[in-house]
């Protein structure tokens, strides 16, 4: 496994919040969150670095979205599409305005260090609080599938709502042009920042972030139209972004904190052959208090890139492990 630091905070306050995306040439492209003097604040933004493969030094975190008065921006994802296009999902949030929801901006050639970025667009969900954190799915029937927190109030005095988060997704059959929400699944505070992966059968599978010591999860027999009742799982989490994500080879990969309280380490695991809901492996990416927010993405080599921050208010290091699926088995034997 190799580690490098993508960015520090260098004298900003904090950061953290990253995400990874690769081109296909090989370029890597990092989001990541700062702005203001902790988060939550108005003065939170998304920033943009960037690396050419084989290169040692990132490029300086720069503004990703065109900074807006009393608006909040913050929590990017990074996503390459079908075509190779890249997308940057992101959320804003204005207490004066009440506007609580997830925007989003595409650029067409990922390989250049300076692309073409489309203007901000506002998905459109229908409800008064909206926000999302990790990449959209791609299911077997061409569906793109956005993973999505909301709720039925607006935040009045503070930047989440009162009442019950719920989750669900935001489905889009026309490459991204439109969205429609569905899915209302309940799950124990503090519940937010679901994922999607789709079984070998067509059935979905929807793992939460939740308050009570382990992610909770729920099944879609339709596409994501529907989803059943949320329960808990066996996957243990204090309440902390995990990353779980379909490999090549069939298995899915899971990066996770295995501790119910506490963000004191983080481990990669793989699934079992047959068996998406049962995971061997615990390569361990960083044992160290304060680490949080997998994100990650697979070459088509099969190399993994993983990113994750540390000490978010002190530090602020926004980290790269690359390593293999081989040596995530490995450390289960």
């Amino acid at each position: 496994m190799h580690r490098e630091i993508i960015s520090t905070a260098s004298g900003r306050p904090w950061q953290g919040v990253p995400a990874i995306e690769r081109a296909a040439n090989g370029r890597l492209w990092c989001a990541l969150m700062t702005g203001g003097p902790f988060e939550p604040t108005i003065e939170n933004y998304v920033a943009l670095t960037t690396r050419a493969a084989g290169e040692a030094v990132w490029s300086r975190p720069a503004m990703a979205v065109p900074a807006i008065h009393g608006v909040r921006s913050y929590d990017g994802a990074l996503w390459h599409d079908p075509d190779g296009r890249l997308w940057l999902f992101y959320n804003q949030a204005s207490l004066e305005q009440g506007h609580f929801g997830v925007w989003l901006r595409n650029a067409d050639d990922a390989a250049v260090p300076n692309p073409l970025w489309s203007e901000p667009r506002a998905i459109d969900l229908g409800v008064p609080f909206a926000f999302r954190l990790n990449k959209p799915t791609v299911l077997s029937t061409g569906a793109w599938l956005l993973p999505i927190t909301w709720a039925q109030q607006t935040p009045t005095t503070t930047w989440w709502p009162d009442c019950e988060q719920l989750q669900g997704v935001a489905i889009s059959t026309d490459r991204g042009q439109t969205w429609s929400l569905h899915g209302a699944v309940e799950a124990p505070r503090w519940a937010l920042e679901c994922m999607v992966v789709e079984g070998r059968d067509g059935r979905l599978w929807m793992l939460i972030r939740t308050g009570s010591g382990v992610l909770w999860q729920s099944d879609s027999e339709d596409g994501g139209v529907t989803w059943s009742k949320g329960r808990p799982s066996e996957i243990v989490n204090p309440g902390a972004r995990f990353f779980v994500r379909r490999l090549s080879s069939g298995r899915l990969l899971l990066i996770n904190t295995p501790h119910p309280t506490r963000r004191q380490g983080l481990r990669v695991y793989v699934s079992l052959p047959h068996d998406d809901r049962t995971f061997v492996g615990g390569l361990e990416l960083d044992p160290r208090d304060r680490v949080s927010y997998p994100d990650a993405v697979q070459a088509p080599d099969g190399v993994i890139y993983a990113v994750h921050d540390h000490d978010r208010g002190g530090v602020g290091e926004v980290l790269l492990d690359v390593f293999t699926e081989q040596e995530v088995l490995a450390a289960a034997r």
